[in-house]
Order: structure tokens, then sequence, then C-alpha cells
């Protein structure tokens, strides 16, 4: 099980232990892992797989529900007052479920990325893509969408190209409101972080929990 608190109100986001590496996941309510058992969460069940390989890293899950970029980008500095070696970015998701500016949301992950960088000048950065609902407009949707590979590409960070890939959109992978993944959907989430996140970790992409 991962280390964070789960994080709702004051995303409480505890210590991990001081003789590992920290991965802290920062982000909404598809990080936090909405309407699932904490265990089942894709931050926990990436946790696993890290336990299972022997690699030395705990995972912090600092997921707020509902949180726009701004409000991120308000409480980040709190959250980079622990260690933390790898930070993923999960940004953006209700900013584009409310229309919210495009201009803003760049600005607010940027800003987000250069507090991490002040704080921990060594951590390395995931920015995890999201895309804008498609009734919001063929205009609004490609800005939205280029934000990501921007802000990435700007500052030498990884760039995990979209969250829920192969799920987003599928009836049988979500839950009732058709946005957070179910636990099928979820087991997928944590396959599209860990292609990402693996090499980062020196393991393979492909390398699975010991039976």
């Amino acid at each position: 099980m991962d280390t964070a608190a789960r994080a709702t109100g004051g995303a409480a986001v505890s210590t991990p232990r001081s003789d590992k590496r920290t991965i802290v996941f920062v982000g909404t309510s598809l990080t936090a892992g909405f309407g699932l058992d904490p265990d089942s969460s894709f931050t926990s069940l990436i946790q696993r797989r890290i336990d299972s390989l022997g690699l030395s890293y705990d995972v912090v899950n600092a997921g707020v529900s509902g949180e726009t970029s701004a409000g991120a980008l308000r409480r980040i500095g709190w959250v980079m007052r622990q260690p933390a070696d790898i930070v993923v970015l999960e940004v953006g998701a209700n900013d584009g479920l409310r229309a919210l500016d495009v201009d803003s949301l760049r600005s607010n992950v940027q800003q987000i990325i250069d507090t991490v960088r002040a704080t921990h000048p060594s951590a390395r950065i995931v920015v995890v893509g999201m895309e804008a609902p498609p009734n919001l407009g063929a205009r609004y949707t490609s800005a939205f969408r280029r934000v990501y590979p921007d802000i990435a590409r700007k500052n030498d960070a990884v760039l995990l190209p979209f969250l829920l890939k192969g799920v987003g959109g599928i009836d049988s992978l979500n839950q009732a409101d058709g946005i957070h993944p179910n636990l099928r959907g979820e087991r997928i989430v944590a396959e599209t972080v860990w292609r990402t996140l693996a090499p980062l970790l020196g393991a393979k992409e492909g390398a699975k929990p010991a039976a």
C-alpha cells in the first residue's frame, strides 16, 4: 500500500521511510483513486509492483478530488516540503471539464514545475497529458492537448501523453459517472503509468511482479 494519506480536503501527505527514494504523484481525483478502494488506486498498484520487483521507492499519493491547476499551484509548495526524487504531475483534468482558460492552465503548470525545480533541483518530473471533452470544440481541445507536450519539451520533463489511454470513453472501464476508471480501468491506467515510470526507476518496462 502506498505511504500517502489519500488526499481529501486538506490533502494530508505522510512522509515516506527515509531509507527509500520517493515518487510523489500530484493530481486530481484520477490520482486520488476516486470511487475505488484505496488499495485499488493506480498509485497503490504501482507501489505493489515496485515492492514485488525489489525496487527501493515509496509512492506518495497527493491527489485531491476536484482540484484545478490553480488549486495544485496553491498547494505545491506545501507538498514539496517532503522528499521527492520523482514528481508525477497529473494536472488540468478539471480545467478541461470546466472549460477553463488554456493559457492559465499552461501558466499554472509551468509555475508548478518551477516550484518543484526550486525545491528539488535533482528530481525527475513526469508531465501527464490530459484531454478536454470533445464537446468543447476542436479549437479548445487542440489547444488544451498541446499544453502538455509543449511544457514537457520546454522543461526537459518526461511526457506521459494521456493518462486514460485505452480507458477514457469506454463505458465498461469506467464508473457510472463516465469519468473515473473502475477497477478494470484502473489496472489499465496503472500499466500506462508503469510504462513511463519504469525506465526512471531502472526497471524494465515489461517487468512483472513476482508470482
